[in-house]
């Protein structure tokens, strides 16, 4: 009997665990009124000054969930003998970091040691998408902050050469599906890419050619001009697709014409189940959108196990 009472006990006691630690969209309805009203306005402020933060803070969010889940480890400063995930080669370019120190400074002042450095930037990516034609979606708030950030970790993003089962592979590891991975690279439709991340594909692609056939000749020979064998302009790139500034489905539409700029783009063509699903998407905005809202509650709620509330998103309390 005690030991049936001690199992029940144990029971109550995780599912309390649990549902303190779920992630809901009235979490700050109390504690913090005005916090998501807050975060949208310093995205806003943001977008009218510069057209790239958009793209900044939904890749922001993306690397931060894909590492040690979504805990704002990437907004760690690096200390000391720490080489922090932002100086990691994936994220040195990075950048908007303004925007969330920003929203912080303005919800310490509001409300002190309540809103996370996570949930900022959750909510942060969300209002980037809407604000730049997207769709928007109720946010589950509620994550922690970690405390731990290793520039080394940085390596498991998925990188822009990946093939199909490595883009799978590293999705799968992070809890989400082939369907999802199509739905977020969707993401591409927002943003800019350093000649480096495609060099791959115009210069020496193989032993019989130097660019990959898969890819439009026209659109190859223009990258090849802004981007030659030797490259010595800084910065020099191209926009991720003809749109670098609207969230809608162009990527897609590109996709389909070989007009992709990562060989992990084109590699969503290689499997009939992805390949269908960029079709679809190209076809029908309003079934990317809603997928997209959908795809982003799922990664955005990876556990972090995040600890603490931190004052400043750059530094541990």
């Amino acid at each position: 009997m005690a030991a049936t009472l001690v199992h029940l006990l144990s029971i109550i006691f995780c599912l309390i665990f649990q549902f303190s630690n779920a992630l809901t969209p009235d979490y700050y309805l109390q504690t913090c009124p005005k916090a998501e009203a807050t975060i949208t306005r310093a995205v806003r402020r943001s977008i009218i000054k510069d057209k790239t933060a958009p793209a900044a803070l939904l890749r922001l969010h993306f690397h931060d969930c894909f590492i040690r889940g979504c805990d704002a480890s990437v907004l760690l400063d690096s200390k000391g003998n720490n080489k922090a995930e932002k100086d990691g080669p994936p994220n040195i370019s990075l950048h908007a970091y303004y925007v969330i120190d920003n929203a912080k400074k303005e919800l310490e002042t509001m409300c002190p040691g309540v809103v996370s450095c996570a949930d900022i930037l959750a909510v942060a990516a969300r209002d980037a998408v809407a604000l730049s034609g997207g769709p928007t979606w109720d946010v589950p708030k509620g994550r922690k902050d970690g405390r731990v950030s290793k520039a080394n970790d940085s390596l498991q993003l998925p990188f822009p050469t990946f093939s199909i089962s490595q883009l799978q592979q590293s999705f799968s590891k992070r809890g989400l599906s082939l369907d999802d991975l199509v739905v977020l690279s969707g993401g591409h439709t927002l943003g800019f890419s350093h000649c480096s991340s495609f060099q791959n594909r115009i210069h020496s692609f193989n032993n019989a050619t130097d660019v990959d056939p898969s890819m439009s000749p026209s659109f190859a020979a223009s990258l090849r001009r802004i981007c030659p064998m030797h490259n010595k302009v800084k910065n020099a790139g191209a926009n991720l697709d003809f749109t670098p500034n609207s969230f809608d489905n162009v990527y897609y539409k590109l996709l389909l014409k070989g007009k992709s700029i990562f060989s992990s783009d084109q590699a969503l063509l290689a499997a009939s189940r992805t390949k269908a699903l960029v079709a679809k998407f190209a076809t029908y905005e309003k079934e990317f959108f809603d997928a997209f809202a959908k795809s982003m509650i799922k990664m955005s709620s990876i556990d972090g196990g995040g600890t603490e509330i931190r004052l400043n998103c750059g530094f541990v309390n």
